[in-house]
Parts: structure tokens; sequence; C-alpha cells
């Protein structure tokens, strides 16, 4: 018998999306493709600065390159890692995707550090719990700034952390197996957020003061021009 042909699962969208925002800044700098430089402006355009998570002790790379993944696709720019007993593992490159490339990482060394750079952007933070008084996902207003905790894969988000949130979160569970991996949670919670805030219109026009996009798309530009035609990055 012969081999069976390798396929690739891709997840498509089955029905037709909304035109793609875009931001005035002019035309596709040389050495840029037309179609590259329209998808940086997309991105630029979709980002949600009041959207975040702060990852707590993941010490997997596949978890956190995984967890990055996620956050790049539903518009997250930021994402904040908290190590205070792990240490920051490398990213591993093919579950990330290349993620990182996209997203500001901000590393803290204490949960007071953390929550206090959260709360000083007006976000209201939910760390995951199995707890009483805890919310599920589509009981939290995602509309409004949000910092989402995950924490260390064995133990979980550190009391510290739970209890300097300010409200709680969990996944409800029907089988046997009373948990989910990590980046798994990240993306159901994520991609409510996202449910919501699609339906309050907040990826149908920029959100990034312009100040800040034309930054972040000059030093994205930078960076392309540096890598060879087929090159990536990995972290």
């Amino acid at each position: 018998m012969g081999r069976r042909p390798k396929r690739l699962y891709i997840v498509r969208t089955p029905v037709p999306l909304p035109p793609e925002p875009r931001l005035e800044a002019g035309p596709p700098p040389p050495g840029i493709t037309r179609r590259r430089y329209l998808r940086m402006l997309s991105t630029l355009a979709q980002r949600q600065p009041d959207l975040t998570v702060l990852l707590e002790n993941l010490c997997d790379p596949g978890n956190l390159g995984a967890v990055l993944r996620t956050c790049e696709a539903v518009g997250v720019g930021t994402v904040h890692l908290l190590y205070t007993i792990e240490e920051r593992p490398r990213i591993a490159p093919r579950a990330a995707g290349s993620a990182q490339r996209w997203l500001r990482i901000q590393e803290h060394r204490s949960v007071e550090e953390a929550y206090a750079a959260l709360r000083s952007q007006g976000m209201r933070i939910y760390a995951t719990a199995f707890a009483v008084g805890a919310l599920q996902p589509h009981e939290v207003d995602w509309t409004q700034p949000a910092a989402i905790v995950l924490g260390n894969e064995n133990r979980g988000v550190s009391r510290e952390a739970l209890e300097a949130a300010d409200g709680l979160l969990y996944i409800p569970m029907r089988g046997m197996v009373q948990s989910v991996n990590v980046s798994v949670a990240a993306a159901m919670l994520l991609y409510e957020a996202q449910r919501q805030r699609a339906a309050a219109g907040y990826y149908d026009a920029p959100r990034l003061p312009e100040s800040e996009w034309r930054a972040l798309l000059e030093s994205w530009l930078k960076r392309e021009r540096r890598l060879p035609p087929h090159g990536s990055a990995t972290g």
C-alpha cells in the first residue's frame, strides 16, 4: 500500500468577510510588495490596544508560542509576561508561527508590577481559576478594557495574582477531564472577546493613535528590509 498523501488542514471562514479597514499611509516603500504592505496596514488598523494577556510562569515553549499566535490573530498587540519562578522559555517558532515578530512583549518581575502596568491603562484584570464566583467567558463585557491572566501549566495562576485580580474566569467542562491546555483556554477566551468586539464594531476603524501605528509600521518596515527574501525570525 502506498503512503497516504499529507494534507494541510486549515480552518477557513466559509462566509464573505467585510472589507478590512485600511490606514492612510501612502504607497508602499521600495523593497516591500504592495500585498505585504496592505497586510501590515490592515493588521495595524484592527489592533485592540485595550485587550491583552498576562502569562504567569508558562514553562512550555510550545504553549507560549501558541498563545502568542492566538493573541496576534485576534488583534492583541501587546502581551505581558511574568516570570517569578520558571525561567522564560524560548518561543517555539513553529507554534508561534512568527507571531512574536508582530507583537510587543513586556516582561515583569512581580504581580504587583504587572498589575500596576495593566491598571495604569485602565484595564480590568481577569484571572483564570475554578472558584466560587468565577464568571464564564460570555458573562464578561469584553468591549471594556481587559487583561486575561493565564498561569503555569501545572500550578495555574498564583494565589497572589488571583487575590489581586478584579474578577475570576472559568471555562465550563462537561467531560471526565476537567481541564484544557493553557493555549486552548487562551483561544476560547480571546475569541469570545473578539466576537463581542466585532459585534460592537471595534474592528471596523483604527483604534491605535496615529503616532503609535506609524511608529509600529516604521519598525516593521525596517525589519522587513533587513530580512532575506525568504527569511524568518524566531524568538
